[in-house]
């Protein structure tokens, strides 16, 4: 056994759970057996997937703390409380916008998207004497599909776009500006789809299938998967979370013989790095990632006492096990709330919200540190409220790298675009003529108030202390004056950061040409089987 502990800053991490009193209770969970969350978070609201008759709804509630108790809002909430009950069958899944804290979109078994708008004064006298429950409207619907909705996903760079998996087994984007019909539709899928998600700059999106396979597809460069894998061979529910700007995905899922799992995979050719066998119980893992490099591990069984919530931190594409967060509670669903959220007063970096019983519980993930300062080794900058993109430029082909905020004094900055995922083995160097992206003209102004509450982004802060540039200039024969130095290596250093972020945009037009030509190629496999066939 090694004498040597790697060294790390999260190691003692723990998780920490407020009074009883913290926590919203008499919460009407839906009894519908689809896998999903269950709950969703935004900065200031928690939506909850309802038990109602009637038709389908789900409740929006004032988000808990595990600090102090919610301002006007009881312990106990009232057995009638306002809901967003136009759905005529059950809600499935929901998802807040990360550009607005009180739009959330929520898909259900009617086969219909619908977008809400919170107003603060919803919550207004909850419980008192006199007071009439109102409930919500939303302020738009789509007929997304003949079939069920299983699960909605805001964009994370592009305001006002949201994907939609269906029962047809398709992943369908649309522009909610110009909502009538889909901006892009992601086929190929040969079994119900049991997860999605986008990459940082929300240019590739991922998902996971009851026909065991991961696919990743470009929304812009056609229908067709640009990568496809074997995944999780096991037939029960699998997930994936994309980890932050790396291009790396991590998923769960399930073996031949039940054990559960957890697996990273590379984006360049969807390889396996690495697959770790967590145990053999029957929850469904839920997977949730932190740009602290850390990845959570939930299970959502309600029929089973197992209610921990395991934690790992990644380095060199191996999970290194930091602690466990130990409940005799099971959860039904579990969130996170987003980091530009957080207590950096309490040394917070990360927050969960489960769902148990008739409870909703925070617990806050604390490095246990005696300081008053800010603690900027353990909380790099997390994603802005506003977004890089409108909806109408994603779609005719911009990319933008996602905006974040500094957790220390609030300023938001441009990120990096993210690394280029690897050229995989099968792929040749792109013809001279490729087909574009798709093009469309520009949307009218978005039927959703959708306007972030923050200033104007700010740029980012000058680095506090400049290095020498790497090449040795000439002696003069009088030495410069120091404000002179300065300014000469501040020229320097301004001069690399325009030629690396030139750098960044010829890799990703480098990639788009890639996943074009990988488009292509199964367009054309497609076509020649449909040529065989007849």
């Amino acid at each position: 056994m090694s004498r040597f502990v790697r060294a790390s800053k999260y190691r003692h991490v723990f998780g920490q759970t407020g009074k009883k009193e913290y926590n919203i209770e008499n919460v009407k969970l839906t009894n519908s057996a689809w896998d999903t969350n269950i709950i969703s978070a935004s900065a200031e609201y928690v939506s909850v997937n309802w038990n109602s008759s009637g038709g389908g709804a789900f409740a929006i509630l004032p988000l808990p703390s595990p600090f102090h108790a919610v301002s006007g809002l009881p312990h106990k909430i009232p057995d009638t409380v306002p809901l967003a009950r136009s759905h005529t069958a059950a809600v499935l899944d929901t998802d807040w916008s990360p550009h607005n804290d009180s739009i959330v979109a929520s898909g259900g078994e009617d086969g219909k998207l619908m977008i809400w708008k919170v107003e603060a004064s919803a919550f207004e006298g909850w419980g008192q004497e006199g007071w009439v429950p109102q409930d919500f409207d939303p302020v738009l619907r789509i007929d997304a599909s003949p079939r069920k909705i299983g699960q909605v996903l805001f964009h994370p760079t592009a305001a006002n776009v949201v994907a939609s998996a269906s029962g047809e087994h398709t992943v369908k984007l649309w522009d909610l500006a110009n909502p009538e019909d889909p901006r892009s539709v992601l086929s190929g899928h040969g079994d119900i789809i049991q997860s999605m998600a986008y990459n940082s700059t929300g240019t590739l999106l991922v998902t996971t299938c009851r026909d065991r396979k991961l696919r990743l597809f470009d929304p812009r460069a056609g229908g067709e998967a640009v990568r496809v894998a074997d995944g999780h061979t096991g037939i029960k529910g699998s997930r994936v979370v994309w980890m932050g700007d790396l291009d790396r995905i991590a998923t769960t899922g399930f073996s031949k013989m039940s054990d559960r799992q957890v697996a990273i995979w590379e984006t360049g050719g969807l390889g396996n790095l690495k697959t770790q066998t967590l145990d053999q119980t029957a929850g469904v893992v839920m997977p949730f990632w932190s740009d602290n490099n850390i990845l959570f591990l939930g299970n959502s069984s309600p029929f089973h006492s197992d209610g921990n919530i395991r934690y790992f931190e990644y380095e060199n594409d191996a999970l290194f096990p930091l602690a466990e967060h130990k409940s005799s509670e099971p959860q039904r669903g579990m969130c996170f709330l987003p980091r530009r959220a957080l207590n950096v007063a309490e040394c917070e970096i990360a927050r969960a919200y489960k769902v148990h019983g008739t409870t909703i519980e925070p617990i806050a993930f604390i490095v246990p540190r005696k300081a008053d300062s800010f603690q900027s080794d353990i909380y790099p900058p997390a994603p802005s409220v506003e977004p890089s993109l409108s909806a109408s430029e994603f779609f005719n082909g911009k990319t933008a790298a996602r905006k974040l905020v500094s957790l220390a004094d609030g300023k938001v900055f441009s990120g990096p675009a993210g690394p280029v995922p690897p050229t995989p083995v099968s792929a040749v160097s792109p013809p001279a003529l490729s087909t574009p992206t798709r093009s469309f003209t520009a949307s009218a102004p978005s039927p959703v108030p959708i306007t972030p509450s923050v200033s104007e982004p700010a740029p980012a802060p000058a680095p506090t202390k400049v290095s020498s540039p790497p090449t040795p200039s000439p002696v003069e024969s009088k030495a410069p004056s120091r404000s002179q130095t300065v300014d000469d290596s501040k020229d320097y250093v301004n001069e690399n950061l325009r030629l690396e972020s030139e750098l960044r945009d010829a890799r990703e037009k480098i990639r788009n040409l890639e996943l074009q030509v990988e488009s292509l190629r199964a367009n054309a496999r497609k076509a020649a089987q449909a040529l065989l066939d007849a």
